[in-house]
This record gives C-alpha cells, structure tokens and sequence, in this order.
C-alpha cells in the first residue's frame, strides 16, 4: 500500500461523533472527488475513489447524518496501470440535501463545485480540520515511498498533493491550510490544478493535524535513513576522492622517478631524493601518511611533499633539455 492510502486509513480511524464536523468532512470529500449526475430522475450525486476503504466510514457517517446507506460498485478497472476505482453512490432520494448541505448546490438551485467554500460550513479550528480530513481523503496524493535502511535503490523526494479541476476549491484549501500554519503552494497542470506541499516538516505537521501519527513516525523514520544514507554517500564519495588523488600523485611520481632514471640514473640525484624514490617504487600505491610509516626517513607529511616536487622539478628540467 502507499504512504498516501496508510496516512488515509488511519484519518478515518477517528470517527466524527459531531455533526457538524461530519457534515464539514462530507462537504470536503464531495470537493474533492464528488460527481452531480442530472438525467430524467433528477439529481444524484456520488464521489469515485481508489480508496475503496473509505466506504465503510463513509456510510456510517451518511446514515448518522441522513438515516440512509450508500451503494458501491466498480466504477473502472484500468488494467494498464492496475488502478481500480469505485464510484460510492448517494440515495436520489438524499442527494439534493445532501449538495445543499455541503453548499454544492445554492438556493436557486445551481451547481456551486466551482465556489468558494461555505465560511458557515467551517467556521471553528474543528469544522475545518474536519473539512480538510475529508479534501485529503478525496484528492490527496504522495511521491513519498519508504525504504528500506541501507537500499540503493534511488528514493523520491517529499512530495504530497491535491489535484482538482477547480482552482477556488484549492485555493480554499490553502487558506485552510494557512490557518494551521502550514504553507502550501498551487500550480496547473495540462487540465487540471494541484496544490503541493514539498517541505518535509510541513508534510509532517500536516499528517500529525490530520491525525495519521504513524505516517509522522514513519517519515521521520525515513529522513533519518536518508540523512544517513546521504552521510555515508559523501563519505564514501570523499574517501574516493582521496584514493583518486593519492593514484594520481603517485602515477606522477612514479613516471618522473623512471624518466629520471632511465635519462641520469637514480644514483645521479642527491641521497634524500634517492631515499623517497626507492621508497615510492617500492610502495606504488600507499599514501603520503602510509609511506611515512613505511620508511626509517624522518620527515613530516610535508618534508616528504617537498622531496617529491623536488623530483617532478628534476624530471621537467629533464625533458625540456
């Protein structure tokens, strides 16, 4: 299962006792997946969902609200990318209460999906959390996927978002959002909008607002497998590093000390230099530190840096003659 549908299931863990927030959740949830269908019988409404597990939830709050239970069927199975989704039915005959309780449908009796958020739908910290609760459980989706500790398999970023085709239902989302200090963004996208929320502290704070712990446990969790992983990538990448430059300087020696000697001969140039080049033949790939502790020469690191550019000095004067 996705991170997404596990911080899902554990919102509707915590039943909405309140009316009110009930009806908040039901008007939010409706924004975000909800459908108006008008033909000869007049008007029904539904919502289509791959969280086939809201269900349950759903129709226990649906009766308490409105003394009826809801139907599910399935809506579409998309073998391509093995998603299925599930159109949960409202009662015709509850449906036209029901959009304009959540203020969907207005007085005269237009199609309000494309209007701002009923303010008397939310107007306390608990009505909009609940309104939220529902908006997430209906539209939200996540990048995030957890990993196992020590995986080298490539990771996504911190990614979580609401797509809708109605821009002022998101832009309501962000004022709520706002409300409980949590910044979020919105973009387009070909036809449709979608809020974002990339800051991984801010997706934390809005899980934990949401009720889902265990999602917050769980992605603190995996920052920490990240930051750890990145912590030994760049060690590893710095003690690589280091091997390279050690190769490298060494190659270079070598080469100069065997031009040296096949040009003057190495019992040509002065007793210290002829100390370090026997050492440096003899021990090809050992560091400047491992070379120090190889020889009975006391130098420091940089004496014995020193002798060497003495040597690639000779070898250059060498090669120009």
């Amino acid at each position: 299962m996705s991170f997404a549908k596990d911080s899902k299931l554990e919102i509707i863990e915590e039943k909405l006792e309140d009316a009110d927030c009930a009806q908040a959740f039901l008007s939010g949830l409706l924004r975000a997946c909800g459908n108006i269908n008008l033909n000869s019988d007049g008007i029904s409404t539904d919502i289509t969902t791959d969280f086939k597990e809201i269900y349950e939830f759903l129709n226990e709050l649906v009766e308490q609200l409105y003394g009826e239970k809801l139907t599910l069927d399935i809506f579409d199975d998309h073998i391509i990318n093995k998603t299925i989704y599930y159109r949960i039915a409202f009662p015709k005959a509850i449906s036209m209460q029901v959009l304009k309780d959540c203020s969907l449908i207005n007085s005269e009796e237009q199609f309000n999906f494309d209007g701002e958020i009923d303010e008397n739908l939310i107007p306390d910290e608990a009505t909009k959390l609940a309104f939220l609760k529902g908006a997430y459980v209906g539209c939200a989706t996540s990048s995030i996927k957890l990993s196992e500790l020590g995986s080298r398999s490539p990771t996504t970023g911190y990614h979580v978002e609401f797509a809708s085709h109605h821009n002022i239902f998101l832009e309501g989302v962000c004022k709520i959002l706002k409300d409980f200090n949590i910044s979020s963004k919105i973009a387009s996208r070909k036809k449709i909008f979608v809020l974002y929320i990339k800051d991984s502290e801010a997706i934390k704070d809005l899980l934990a607002l949401l009720g889902a712990n265990q999602s917050v446990l769980d992605l603190s969790d995996e920052m920490a497998k990240r930051d750890l992983r990145n912590t030994v990538n760049r060690q590893v990448n710095c003690i690589n590093a280091n091997i390279n430059k050690t190769v490298e300087a060494s190659m270079k020696q070598i080469t100069a000390i065997n031009y040296i000697n096949k040009k003057i001969g190495l019992e040509s140039l002065p007793e210290d230099l002829q100390e370090v080049a026997v050492l440096r033949l003899a021990n090809p790939q050992e560091s400047m530190e491992e070379l120090l502790k190889l020889s009975t020469i006391k130098l420091t690191k940089s004496g014995l840096n020193h002798r060497f550019r003495r040597i690639l000095k000779i070898a250059e004067l060498l090669k120009d003659k």
